[in-house]
């Protein structure tokens, strides 16, 4: 698996991505799945996996949130929701990553775009726009 680091002039140089084969097994496991699902790798993976105690922690909450089964929301309306709040708190990395995994469950693109622009004008069902809303 190839990863790309960071520009000279990016500011995550400061803290580099580690080597993929040096981390834990269960971390590197987790990335690789991640990969294998989403066809990418986002750098949060990476850059927190720098602390694994933490990396730990922040992905059982990840998990807890957006994997849960006994919700009524599907992985699509978990994104959804995620990449809406991204936008409203103007996190550019975060509405990019949500977005890419709302176009992959979604299958819709255009929304998935939409939703990431402007989640009041999208094109989505009244029961997307009241969750969205709430």
């Amino acid at each position: 698996m190839s990863m790309t680091q960071p520009t000279p002039s990016s500011p995550a140089r400061r803290y580099p991505l580690p080597d993929l084969n040096t981390l834990p097994e269960d971390i590197k496991a987790k990335v690789l799945e991640v990969q294998e699902k989403a066809g990418f790798v986002p750098n949060v993976f990476l850059a927190l996996a720098r602390r694994p105690a933490e990396w730990r922690a922040f992905f059982a909450y990840h998990d807890a949130l957006m994997l849960r089964e006994e919700s009524g929301l599907t992985k699509g309306d978990r994104e959804m929701i995620v990449t809406t709040t991204s936008a409203a708190n103007q996190c550019l990395y975060c509405v990019v990553a949500h977005g890419a995994l709302l176009r992959i469950y979604e299958k819709k693109p255009l929304v998935a775009d939409q939703v990431a622009v402007n989640s009041r004008k999208a094109d989505i069902t009244p029961r997307q726009r009241a969750m969205l809303d709430f």
